[in-house]
Order: C-alpha cells, then sequence, then structure tokens
C-alpha cells in the first residue's frame, strides 16, 4: 500500500472514530494531493509534499510566536521515513566516501544524498560534512 493510500485509508479510520482534529489534518493534506496534476503520486512525490506542508506549517508557527510544533506537524511527520542519525550519516560517509575523489568534501553531498534519499536531511548531512 502506498503512502497516499495509506493516508486515505487514516482519514477514513479518523471520520468513523470521530476524530475532529486528525480529521481536518488529513484532509488539508488531501487536499494538496488533489492540486497535483495526476491522481496516484508515488510514495516520493507524496514525501516532498508532506515536507513542504511541515515547513509550511513551522514557518507560520515562528511568524506567530508560537510553539515550535503542533498537532498538525506531529500527524504529518509521522507519515514521513524514519530520519537517519548524524551517527548513522557519519558512520556511512566513513566506510562508504573517498574524499580524494572531490575537489572539496561538500562535492560529497550528491553520492550522500543519492544513498540516503529522503531519509536524510540535506542540513544535516552538511553539518556532517563541515565537521569531517
Amino acid at each position: 500500500m502506498g503512502l497516499q493510500d495509506q493516508i486515505k485509508k487514516d482519514l477514513t479510520s479518523a471520520m468513523k472514530a470521530r476524530d475532529e482534529e486528525k480529521k481536518n489534518i488529513l484532509r488539508v493534506v488531501m487536499g494538496e494531493f488533489g492540486r497535483q496534476t495526476r491522481k496516484d503520486i508515488p510514495d516520493s512525490e507524496v514525501i516532498q509534499i508532506l515536507k513542504k506542508l511541515i515547513k509550511s506549517e513551522k514557518e507560520v508557527l515562528a511568524q506567530t510566536g508560537g510553539p515550535e510544533t503542533n498537532q498538525f506537524v506531529e500527524v504529518v511527520e509521522g507519515y514521513l521515513p524514519k530520519q537517519a542519525t548524524e551517527e548513522e550519516i557519519s558512520a556511512w560517509i566513513d566506510e562508504n566516501i573517498d574524499f580524494s575523489q572531490f575537489n572539496n568534501k561538500m562535492q560529497a553531498m550528491k553520492p550522500i544524498m543519492a544513498h540516503f534519499g529522503s531519509s536524510a536531511d540535506g542540513n544535516l548531512v552538511k553539518q556532517v560534512l563541515q565537521k569531517k
């Protein structure tokens, strides 16, 4: 089952359980899916849409001086893949990246991000590389 189908299923469950907060959050997510040009969206694009929604919500919270997170952010983050930790990224870099192949260590970002994909935050990878 794809991520988009899982969200649809969870929306139905939230409606049956009369969980208004979760239902409203998932309807916002489904509305964002509806704006896309095709009906069935691959998981990689679904993840990008979810990240965009989270970023947007966090910016609104920062501008209003509210808390750093709320239930919207927590529910939507629940659908994102587990993020790689700094230690996991660092260990993979030590085992697989030969910095002599690159003019500078930031050029190693491409193969690192290709390996981790959406399970690693680009800013975290950048920080790990700067420490090396």
